[in-house]
């Protein structure tokens, strides 16, 4: 091929490998099986890369959207609580009785005493008793400047000087800040969930400060929270499926609200085993490293394991979700999204078990790769049959074979065989007439074998010079074997007569090489170029009395010009014929030839009749090519070191231009100069019988050559 064009290479390339795949399942078919099945597997991958996709993302959004509607709902009720807070620290009464708590303290050295025995204080738990029981806060606290407790609905913190959790949650109300805070452990004795009395119990307060009528802070109004009862129940507003959750934590990684998960993580040993322990306050949402919930044991301390993947997220202040997994606080793979509000200082997460979130994925996977199973047996089941039937069919042409029958045609004896087939000497079943029949066994087919009998056989059929081999039939037989009968051909190919006789006189060539002319006009004439005339495919036989009939052979190769396809089905073949008698354009263009390229390739057999010897003496390939490309062959006078008619020698040379253009102009034209050659007619009829009758003498056997020779 040429260099200089690359891109031309490279299609031709394509569409060779292209055309060779097509013909290969074309006549394959138990690869089909194979191919759906691949089909199948690609289908199944790529559907549930695309499932799984689908799905993560529908649950980041519906945990983000969970995740929004429950920050949306604790926002809204800490405006609810923080309007409370505000409106009860506006009350005129409130401000008149905390002025007058404030106003004892001052006046008195015994101020625990004083505030107990105060009728300020009870009248101002009488006056906020009713709104508390209202609007569901479970009691009060009112703090100085100073951080002291001046009033409670309990007696037990009173007076207490700057009482811990309270003081520092509360004090940005003294900058005139409205808030709720964060849970925090109660310093009094408050009931827990069971009713019982103890410290430490989860509490959180709603606060605003109380101005004197003058619009100076001088105290702050708490109004305490029960977390479970409204915290937790807000976070709580919206879960996702059976093991969903939404919980807050604060900057220290611990859970400020009540898992749902409390007697679980009492069984794991994450919170203590204890009627009263709680999960609020004192779980810390580390990450176990291992499933706790399968009896494993986590491989560090507590306190060295890092914090679950969204609270590491929202303690650095980044919103997202993860759907793909990772572990909680249980170790359990889950999925969540989480966020971080500075407006109350904490964290939100809302999560829900990996397994649950999948389970309808997991479903449509079973589903699908049981039908996917199904569909593989089946394609498994096909190939399988397929396959046998392929053997039986293999053994029905044996059979068929040995049977010495093909078709309509009783086969007589092998006289050639190649790699993909065989040529047989027989008769019609009916007509007795004897044929050549060329078979191509579907086991040995190929993409290049089987285009090329189908074109030899379409091709051949068109033309009808009495130079070119006449075809009869053409079929496949119900065991699959490709086949097609000619004309019975008894003689020698020109090969075989210079091999075995030498050189050959003047007049005989150009009778020979005439009549290969004639063969070649037709063909050009129909826009045929045979793109493979050597010695072997040029045979010489007697035919209705005639000696020294010419018939060409061998149309596998033929390329038609100016016919789309005809380019990708030759290319691939092109160098099969024997490099010695290609032209140089064949070998630097295979897919441009035209009918110059015949006449240069004919010439190239004159030479060989006329010197007994081929164009070029030349051990490999690569040496024959380069050879066509750039050099000239010697002169037949040269290389036979005697005369030759120097208008033959001239054709001959003529033929072997490298340039095309410098060749006769067609295969008529060529036959003309043929004509007008001094030596045309020396060789007679009476010497051609003569040389026929030597012949017969000396052949045991007869043999026949048919074209092509088989897939070569």
């Amino acid at each position: 091929m040429n260099p200089s064009n690359p891109s031309h290479s490279r299609s031709s390339s394509v569409a060779s490998v292209l055309t060779r795949t097509q013909g290969f399942l074309r006549t394959q078919l138990w690869v089909w099986p194979l191919v759906a099945a691949l089909v199948l597997v690609f289908l199944g991958v790529w559907l549930r890369v695309k499932m799984e996709g689908a799905t993560k993302q529908q649950i980041a959004d519906t945990l983000q959207t969970i995740l929004n509607a429950n920050t949306e709902a604790l926002r809204a009720w800490s405006v609810t609580m923080k309007s409370d807070a505000e409106n009860l620290a506006e009350d005129g009464r409130v401000r008149e009785l905390v002025a007058g708590l404030i106003q004892q303290t001052k006046s008195s050295s015994q101020i625990q005493a004083t505030l107990l025995t105060s009728p300020q204080l009870s009248a101002l738990r009488k006056h906020l008793k009713p709104m508390l029981d209202r609007r569901g806060f479970s009691g009060f606290v009112v703090l100085d400047t100073n951080f002291m407790v001046l009033a409670a609905m309990r007696d037990q913190l009173i007076g207490m000087q700057r009482p811990p959790g309270n003081a520092e949650a509360l004090a940005s109300c003294l900058a005139g800040k409205v808030l709720v805070t964060q849970p925090f452990p109660s310093v009094q004795m408050l009931q827990d969930q069971r009713g019982n009395l103890r410290a430490g119990v989860p509490t959180m307060f709603a606060a605003a400060p109380i101005r004197s009528t003058d619009g100076q802070i001088i105290a702050i109004l708490g109004l305490r929270i029960e977390p479970d009862k409204d915290f937790t129940r807000i976070l709580a507003t919206a879960r996702a499926g059976q093991t969903g959750e939404t919980y807050a934590f604060g900057h220290d990684g611990k859970q400020l609200s009540e898992s749902r998960f409390d007697n679980d993580l009492k069984r794991l040993g994450l919170i203590s085993d204890t009627d009263d322990a709680r999960s609020t306050l004192t779980l810390e949402l580390r990450d176990p490293l291992v499933d706790l919930s399968k009896g494993r044991q986590s491989p560090k301390r507590r306190t060295e394991l890092p914090f679950i993947h969204a609270v590491s997220g929202a303690l650095a202040g980044h919103t997202g979700a993860d759907a793909d997994g990772y572990r909680d606080y249980r170790g359990v793979l889950v999925v969540g999204a989480w966020t971080w509000l500075d407006d109350f200082n904490l964290g939100l997460v809302t999560e829900m078990d990996r397994a649950e979130a999948f389970r309808p994925l997991h479903i449509l996977r079973i589903g699908f790769w049981s039908i996917f199973g199904m569909l593989m047996i089946s394609a498994v089941l096909v190939y399988v049959l397929m396959r046998l039937a392929n053997r039986l069919q293999a053994t029905a042409r044996r059979a068929a074979l040995k049977a010495r029958q093909l078709g309509q045609y009783a086969l007589d004896d092998k006289i050639g065989e190649g790699a993909f087939g065989a040529v047989y000497r027989a008769h019609h079943a009916l007509m007795r007439r004897p044929v050549a029949v060329k078979l191509l066994q579907t086991e040995k087919l190929t993409q290049s074998s089987a285009a090329r009998f189908e074109r030899e056989v379409q091709l051949t059929s068109q033309l009808t010079h009495p130079n070119t081999i006449t075809l009869y039939d053409y079929g496949r037989t119900p065991e699959g074997i490709f086949y097609y009968a000619m004309e019975y051909l008894d003689g020698l190919t020109i090969d075989r007569l210079v091999k075995q006789y030498g050189a050959q006189p003047e007049g005989r060539v150009i009778a020979i090489l005439r009549q290969v002319c004639g063969s070649l006009a037709e063909a050009h004439a129909i826009g045929l170029v045979h793109r493979d005339i050597k010695p072997a495919n040029v045979f010489l036989t007697q035919r209705g009395g005639v000696p020294d009939f010419v018939k060409v052979l061998d149309f596998g190769l033929v390329k038609v010009r100016d016919v789309p396809g005809g380019a990708e089905l030759t290319m691939a073949e092109a160098t099969l014929g024997t490099p010695l008698y290609m032209s140089p354009e064949a070998v630097e263009h295979a897919n441009d030839v035209d009918a110059s390229s015949d006449l240069y390739s004919l010439g190239a057999v004159g030479y060989f009749l006329v010197t007994g010897e081929a164009l070029f003496d030349c051990l490999t390939l690569g040496e024959v090519l380069m050879h066509q490309v750039k050099d000239l062959p010697v002169r037949p006078s040269e290389r036979l070191g005697k005369p030759v008619s120097p208008d033959l020698e001239e054709l001959l040379m003529r033929c072997l231009a490298k340039n095309p253009a410098s060749r006769p102009a067609n295969a008529r034209e060529l036959d003309d100069a043929l004509a007008r050659c001094r030596n045309a007619a020396d060789w007679t009829r009476d010497l051609a019988d003569e040389w026929w009758r030597k012949f017969a003498a000396v052949q045991s056997e007869k043999t026949m050559v048919t074209t092509p020779p088989v897939a070569k």
